[in-house]
């Protein structure tokens, strides 16, 4: 039968147009077998490695494995809302892109790629301290979507304050202190490939400190070129690449005299601090950030420190183990959170990292009780896939995910999400009731 004139109105309600699906990639494990091959071996090697043997690395995800979701069944799931309100923002979905270091190693385009495809999709993005791309351009990228910056507090305290001002002139939402690198963990991958950053790339927040290079980011906090700049600036106007770089030492104990790290600013020399204090650091980080921005604490894996977090007055916590790359042998983030969020009791928010590989891996930790989460990795894999349109594949088929769980488990809120719907699988292969 021909449709009515009725059924051809303009007016008349039109089911919303699926997006297309990219047939190369349907999942976050074709995504990272994908970016396997699109990443250069020391790259490669340096996102995916966790430390020692990779025991925690690997727990992070396996842990998700040992809980089972308990669907429901005949509720009405015709409106299914998994947003959810984070920095004063509607977030499309209840994960944020988690703050991953030096991203230009991946795609040209690097963290503002990452930025514009967080934005397209409504999703927080966090920034770290060691980004390629300054954090003003990555602001400047996001727009009104909320940024936050992950921080390394340095010895030298005066760089880190100079960081934090920028921040919050170019409006990040908060500072996410990472707490677990007193030491740098054993990477070794990272020590066999004597990891170096690309001489034509540079730690752009950072990079004005090096008084012997010419670098892509001078004083004026300018942002670094990416190939989208490249193709629109001639090779006489681009910025010169680094000739070469100073030397810089880690801090050191003389004795009982403590030596600061010297030289320009490089993870390996300067990310960790042996001497932060919870009695000195804290109390220090929230009157830099005054009113502005939030000091949240990122690393915690106990509910001993998860209440000594609260007890000094910070605004929330992520329960994070560097993606498995610090202490190899501790707690997978999903195993430590129960305890966490029993101590917290809901009076800061409690997010967590580690491990996401699936929607349904969010709606467990969310189950267990879990504010957020953050996921970090598969969004390196879909930048190194294709950029910014990489980025927003693997926030896509998250969110696809996310959302069709949630149905297929009878919640339509996120807040509705509970330890009700999971059961934990033992190693006999018993199921019982959280």
């Amino acid at each position: 039968m021909a449709p009515s004139k009725e059924d051809a109105s303009p007016s008349a309600p039109r089911a919303p147009q699926a997006e297309p699906h990219d047939l190369n990639c349907l999942t976050i494990a074709e995504l990272e077998k994908i970016a396997y091959d699109c990443m250069d071996k020391q790259t490669r090697d340096y996102y995916n490695e966790g430390a020692d043997s990779n025991s925690t690395l690997a727990e992070n995800t396996s842990a998700y494995a040992k809980y089972r979701i308990r669907p429901r069944v005949l509720r009405d799931i015709s409106q299914i809302d998994p947003t959810v309100n984070i920095f004063g923002h509607r977030n499309s979905v209840p994960f944020g892109v988690a703050p991953t270091a030096m991203q230009r190693l991946a795609h040209s385009d690097g963290e503002i790629a990452v930025a514009r495809g967080s934005r397209a999709k409504g999703i927080v993005m966090g920034l770290s301290s060691f980004s390629t791309s300054t954090l003003e351009d990555v602001a400047e990228a996001s727009g009104d979507n909320p940024h936050v910056l992950q921080l390394y507090l340095f010895e030298e305290r005066e760089h880190s304050k100079k960081l934090i001002n920028r921040a919050k002139r170019a409006g990040y939402k908060a500072v996410f202190l990472t707490v677990d690198t007193p030491m740098i963990g054993r990477r070794n991958l990272e020590i066999r490939n004597q990891f170096k950053l690309p001489a034509h790339l540079s730690i752009a927040n950072f990079a004005e400190q090096d008084e012997d290079t010419d670098t892509a980011v001078g004083k004026d906090h300018s942002r670094a070129t990416t190939a989208t700049d490249e193709k629109k600036t001639s090779s006489q106007q681009r910025p010169k690449m680094p000739r070469e770089r100073r030397p810089s030492t880690a801090g050191y104990t003389d004795g009982q005299t403590r030596k600061p790290p010297t030289g320009p600013i490089t993870f390996h020399t300067h990310a960790a601090n042996p001497t932060l204090s919870w009695e000195d650091t804290i109390p220090w980080l929230k009157e830099v950030c005054g009113t502005e921005m939030q000091v949240w604490v990122k690393g915690i894996a106990t509910a001993e420190d998860a209440l000594l977090a609260i007890d000094h007055g910070v605004d929330g916590i992520v329960v994070s183990n560097h993606g498995g790359r610090q202490l190899n042998g501790s707690l997978a983030t999903l195993d430590a959170l129960p305890e966490i969020v029993a101590a917290v009791k809901k009076r800061v928010p409690v997010h967590v990292d580690g491990g996401i590989r699936h929607g349904t891996d969010i709606f467990k930790a969310l189950a267990l009780g879990a504010d957020f989460c953050w996921v970090g990795r598969p969004v390196l894999w879909g930048l190194a896939y294709k950029g910014q349109e990489g980025v927003e594949l693997c926030l896509r088929l998250l969110s696809d995910e996310f959302r069709l769980c949630m149905g297929l488990a009878g919640v339509t809120r996120v807040e509705d999400i509970s330890r009700e719907y999971l059961c934990r699988v033992d190693r006999d292969g018993f199921v019982s009731r959280l």
